[in-house]
């Protein structure tokens, strides 16, 4: 999750629908003559016509429509849209999208703005070197995560690297995909980017930044954020010689961008690029992320208005529409467990929603969240929500849980998984970053190498590349999805359709659960975190959490059906 990464938390903008009797009478237009733009959901078994007619009769203009689960992009400037369209009986609600009429700054290689990772990303500033070993790739050693799940040389490399036919969806901030370690794999013919930058949001801040190009839509082949490169490379980097391999080195990347440059995830994009995959062949896709505002969408929380409820009942509806629509079109849906150290079968205090301002003064406030809320994607209907492993294969101290919500475990970095409780950067999970993003952040001398330690250059046939550390659910979901796109590789059948292969979600997950390693509770049922946090003045700050681990060795909270293994799943 954006807040995968840890880090964090957090992506999707929308802003509400007010519940109204269809038949009551519409409020009067009031127009700013400033557009706004809005996500409507059409009510299941209307027509396109009733329904398109009731978006006009609430003020609004169709930009966009996805027939396949009845949403529609609409823009108006009657700033009563989102409760007339709940008074529209073929309309099952509205959420805003964003705004509309940023002037762009046109040009390639303008400024953007570093990613912003709302949790916070923790990366430890230590040194690193690996060992070059033959038959490995340069910088094998550095990857425990690969180790962790028998994806090596003389692991699953060995009977199953992956097959080109397998096509593996990337929902995030995009792809780099001139990285030497991606461009062998990636698909740049099915690539989409379903985003449009945001420069600002309803409160003047800054969001993505300039836009780049005049449309403020970026090609399919970049990425101005890092993070799903990141994702990227963990799932398929090659084995070519260079930097680092991935879990299944021969299978394709489509980059399916549903991700804002700042991390956001927005409802939109996320509904298109799940009905894309399930329209164009994608066998399994990567979601580690969640859908903004709202990190956990409540229909009837008391300490939510009226238009908030409606709000996130929209959200919970339309994801759950495309998700059903992906997998039924033989799409494996697999994402990040969240990073809030929480267990989400529990009662929650939520402090960071709505996180981002689709209209003006809105700001987070806190709120007590019951099991009854849902975090959408990972857990919507079909999904396979993956929390997350250190290297000693213990949860990671900010991986959320839940007995009943996990299905299975995966590296994702912990790197205060040490015998001294003090952060190292080889303790997260290293995969491809983009040189051009290393260079506008200042983080390269002037000859190339890497400023920071938590940056690492690898060269070889007059190409170099880098690559970063960094920790979260996030990072633990895509090596779930390498783990099912072998799966595939191996037992799936001719996709009759759409060519390459395909095989039945129900079946990977099945594969994927079976083939997991099992992993027990801790003795005593819980797990007490001791870390030494680096404090600006160069002292230790001591932070000790407890969490609690419920269910058996064969399925629990912390684990799901195990830690995910490659080897296994394809003997």
């Amino acid at each position: 999750m954006r807040r995968a990464i840890i880090t964090a938390v957090a992506l999707a903008a929308v802003t509400a629908a007010v519940a109204v009797p269809a038949q009551a009478v519409p409020a009067s237009p009031q127009s700013t003559g400033q557009a706004a733009q809005y996500v409507v959901l059409y009510k299941e078994g209307a027509s396109l016509e009733k329904a398109r007619a009731a978006v006009k009769a609430a003020g609004g203009t169709i930009v966009k429509e996805n027939t396949a689960v009845g949403v529609a992009t609409v823009e108006s400037t009657n700033t009563q849209f989102v409760a007339n369209a709940g008074r529209q009986g073929s309309l099952d609600g509205a959420a805003t999208n964003r705004t509309i009429g940023q002037a762009p700054r046109t040009g390639k290689g303008a400024e953007k703005r570093a990613a912003v990772e709302k949790a916070g990303r923790e990366v430890a500033r230590v040194a690193a070197k690996a060992a070059k070993k033959k038959g490995a790739e340069p910088l094998a050693d550095l990857q425990w995560d690969m180790k962790q799940i028998h994806a090596t040389e003389q692991g699953s490399y060995k009977k199953q690297p992956g097959k080109k036919e397998v096509l593996v969806g990337v929902l995030d901030t995009g792809i780099e995909a001139a990285h030497p370690d991606i461009a062998p794999n990636f698909n740049k013919k099915l690539s989409r980017n379903f985003t449009t930058d945001i420069p600002f949001d309803a409160n003047g801040d800054e969001i993505d930044g300039p836009c780049e190009y005049v449309t403020c839509v970026d090609p399919a082949t970049e990425d101005d954020n890092d993070h799903g490169t990141h994702v990227a490379s963990t799932i398929a980097s090659p084995r070519n010689g260079l930097g680092m391999a991935g879990v299944a080195p021969k299978v394709s990347l489509v980059n399916l961008r549903a991700g804002q440059d700042s991390g956001y995830f927005f409802l939109q994009p996320s509904i298109d690029a799940l009905t894309y995959a399930g329209d164009h062949g994608i066998d399994v896709v990567n979601m580690s992320y969640y859908i903004d505002p709202w990190l956990f969408n409540c229909v009837d929380n008391p300490a939510d208005s009226a238009a908030d409820r409606a709000e996130q009942r929209t959200i919970i509806n339309a994801t759950q529409r495309a998700l059903t629509y992906a997998r039924s079109h033989g799409v494996t849906l697999i994402a990040a467990a969240g990073n809030e150290a929480a267990d989400y079968t529990k009662t929650f205090i939520d402090s960071t929603s709505p996180d981002f301002a689709s209209e003006p003064d809105e700001a987070p406030y806190t709120r007590t969240v019951p099991p009854s809320c849902i975090s959408m994607p990972s857990e919507g209907k079909g999904v396979i929500p993956v929390s997350s492993t250190g290297i000693s294969t213990r949860k990671s101290y900010y991986s959320s849980f839940g007995n009943g919500y996990v299905a299975v475990a995966a590296p994702g970095g912990d790197t205060y998984d040490t015998p001294d409780g003090k952060a190292n950067v080889n303790r997260g999970i290293w995969a491809a970053y983009p040189e051009r993003l290393a260079r506008e952040r200042g983080e390269l001398n002037p000859d190339g190498t890497p400023k920071s330690a938590a940056i690492i250059r690898d060269c070889a046939g007059g190409k170099c590349a880098y690559y970063q550390s960094i920790q979260g659910t996030s990072m633990a979901s895509p090596h779930a999805v390498g783990v099912a796109a072998l799966i595939i590789s191996k037992y799936g059948k001719k996709d009759k359709v759409h060519g390459g292969l395909t095989l039945d979600p129900r079946v990977t997950e099945a594969y994927l659960r079976s083939t997991a390693t099992e992993h027990a509770c801790p003795s005593g049922g819980s797990y007490t975190y001791v870390r030494y946090v680096l404090q600006p003045d160069g002292t230790y700050l001591k932070v000790v959490a407890t969490h609690k681990c419920e269910g058996g060795k064969s399925n629990n909270g912390f684990y799901g059906s195990g830690i995910v293994d490659a080897l296994s799943a394809v003997k």
